[in-house]
């Protein structure tokens, strides 16, 4: 049974597929290149299937785990066939030229803006794109579980992609709305930022944020 559909073979697709096998999902994973579809889902072991992009996804759950630009064009191919379905938007629309500024309009987000090409009956749930893809293949980092911040408009929507966080072992944090995604992408990019800058050494892109009281 497939719960949880990943489109993308990258690093976040290996880690958020790594997460919810941990947490006993069925995993299917599509590409455009079905070769490496299936070398990843090879990789991950037993039980996780692959197609292309071709297909139409059979989890509930469709991780978007592919660029911003990307994310657009495959609701936009898949059209109807993404109804009924959660899209979980993990991206953070930042301009890689310059490394220096998201590429979305202040007031706005990658994740409202991928929900407006969304069909009717599809919910976008922004996730994940405040964890990097090797703590999410080890779970953790410095030994602490991931934090997931969740935001949605969908409270039902928002729940489910929080039963998935929690059944791969981690903390799931529904922040509020998906207009909440601005910030999420926001102070993401600063830890990115941080992540590519010499004078923070020991960061190397395996730091995780975490909410302590």
């Amino acid at each position: 049974m497939t719960d949880i559909t990943i489109i993308g073979n990258g690093n976040m697709a290996r880690g958020i597929a790594t997460r919810a096998l941990d947490g006993n999902l069925g995993v299917e994973i599509l590409g455009q290149d079905a070769a490496k579809a299936q070398a990843l889902a090879a990789e991950l072991g037993a039980g996780v299937t692959s197609g292309t992009t071709a297909q139409a996804p059979k989890g509930k759950i469709v991780v978007l785990a592919v660029p911003f630009d990307a994310a657009k064009s495959v609701i936009t191919a898949y059209g109807d066939a993404l109804a009924g379905k959660i899209l979980v938007d993990i991206t953070n629309p930042v301009n890689f030229e310059t490394f220096d500024s998201l590429v979305v309009e202040p007031g706005n987000s990658a994740a409202e803006e991928l929900a407006k090409l969304a069909p009717e009956g599809a919910n976008v749930v922004k996730a994940f794109n405040t964890t990097f893809a090797g703590t999410l293949v080890a779970g953790q980092s410095a030994g602490q579980p991931l934090d997931v911040f969740i935001a949605g408009d969908d409270s039902d929507a928002a729940a489910e992609v929080a039963s998935f966080v929690a059944a791969g072992g981690m903390r799931p944090l529904v922040v509020g709305p998906l207009k909440r995604s601005r910030e999420l992408e926001g102070f993401q990019f600063v830890l990115m930022t941080m992540q590519a800058n010499p004078e923070f050494s020991d960061f190397n892109w395996d730091t995780g944020l975490l909410v302590t009281k």
